[in-house]
């Protein structure tokens, strides 16, 4: 049981950048590689075996640079993860109902139907956001992503 509470709690994260040539009200996607504190995930780790049915269980998108990014820029997000070679990509988080005055901080609705096992144990997980700008933006912007994973003890 110990290790489910210590896994959930080292979330995975990555840094995307939204190019300030994004077109206003189309559908664009940014890559990034994600890393967690807790590379012993993997089933070769010292504790990977002792877990099983690792799902999302949190989802954050943060403005980093500008700090003061209004997220409320975007109309739609969504977040995949995937193998670090892109295969078996699966949706993980969502939003499609972002408000305009949103501010620097944005809490995604995951989706926690699909087991993340085996993306989770890969030395590196791939991480695709499709989003849809609703202005235009003047400089690029990076944006942090938090994707909180949990997971159930192995019998």
């Amino acid at each position: 049981m110990m290790q489910s509470i210590v896994k959930s709690t080292f979330p995975y994260t990555t840094t995307v950048v939204i190019p300030k040539t994004s077109k206003v009200g189309e559908d664009l996607s940014v890559t990034g590689m994600a890393t967690s504190f807790d590379q012993d995930f993997r089933k070769d780790g010292n504790n990977g075996a002792k877990i099983s049915e690792v799902r999302m269980v949190s989802a954050r998108l943060e403005s980093k640079d500008p700090s003061d990014f209004n997220i409320g820029n975007l109309v739609s997000v969504r977040v995949y993860m995937a193998k670090a070679d892109g295969s078996e990509e699966v949706l993980v988080a969502s939003r499609s109902d972002i408000t305009a005055g949103v501010g620097n901080g944005l809490v995604l609705d995951i989706d926690n139907s699909t087991f993340l096992d085996q993306r989770a144990r890969e030395p590196q997980v791939r991480i695709k956001m499709v989003y849809k700008l609703r202005n235009h933006i003047d400089t690029d912007v990076s944006l942090h992503l938090v994707l909180g994973l949990g997971a159930y003890p192995s019998n």
